[in-house]
């Protein structure tokens, strides 16, 4: 690795893994810790963040990383997780926020509890993280900020999941926002929205959805609706995040990337 993020601080949210195998926080903070990052990671699964910190402590020449159960729902715990992570690491350079869920529904069969517990895991966390962060980045000269978002933002993508495109469009707005307000004061902001991934979190949300209980049948519908043949994996995600949490996007704020194997540009 070259080190791209040598002497930086990230807290990762959702650094666990929901499944076998690796999801998009799982690889994040991988590859950070990888590049000489120091990671806070936290999940509300503890078992799965350990399982990820054992994996970044068996690389011999990766970053130290630390975890701590967090609900990013809550803002105590939110606050107590930045507190760990300055105790830990004395600063705070990059946020990724990468806690999501779908809940497959359109606007009549979708209960309200449901919708509000999707807008609060898919956006009033991004939120939280923002309101604690931000203070000790400006303290610190600066940061940046990552937020992983969906190409269900902006377009419609066949399965009626009503919370999780309004969520997700509302991403890009929280992120926008953020982005032009400390413009000035050395923190960026910039969402990554993915397109059809292969991690453990579509299983069970989305099996009934694409492939009617199966997942074999739901992945081999995925991928053949994808132009390059394929889904994309956690990987592809983290390798965006590395770059936009690095220097080498000291100018790229307010921006909105897509990682989806040219999915967008079909469903246009």
């Amino acid at each position: 690795m070259s080190g791209r993020l040598e002497g930086k601080v990230a807290l990762v949210t959702g650094c666990g893994s929901v499944g076998q195998g690796w999801g998009n926080g799982k690889a994040i903070s991988m590859l950070f810790a990888r590049e000489g990052a120091s990671v806070l990671g936290c999940d509300i699964n503890l078992d799965a963040a350990s399982e990820t910190r054992a994996l970044v402590g068996s690389e011999a020449d990766a970053g130290p990383m630390e975890v701590v159960r967090c609900d990013v729902t809550d803002s105590d715990q939110v606050e107590a997780a930045v507190q760990t992570c300055l105790r830990h690491f004395g600063r705070l350079d990059i946020l990724v926020n990468n806690v999501g869920i779908v809940e497959v529904g359109g606007p009549i069969d979708t209960p309200l509890e449901r919708w509000h517990r999707v807008l609060d895991i898919n956006l009033t966390s991004m939120f939280l993280t923002c309101k604690h962060a931000i203070p000790h980045m400006l303290r610190g000269g600066g940061g940046s900020i990552v937020n992983i978002g969906s190409i269900a933002a902006i377009r419609y993508t066949g399965v009626p999941y009503i919370s999780y495109y309004a969520s997700k469009a509302a991403v890009l707005g929280l992120s926008r926002a953020v982005a032009l307000q400390y413009a000035g004061e050395g923190i960026r902001s910039n969402v990554i929205m993915p397109g059809l991934m292969n991690t453990p979190l579509i299983v069970e949300p989305l099996k009934g959805a694409y492939g009617q209980g199966s997942v074999a049948a739901m992945i081999e519908k995925r991928n053949s609706q994808c132009p390059m043949g394929s889904m994309g994996d956690a990987w592809d995600t983290a390798r965006m995040a590395l770059f936009l949490a690095s220097d080498e996007s000291k100018y790229v704020t307010a921006g909105e990337f897509l990682v989806d194997g040219g999915i967008t540009a079909k469903y246009a």
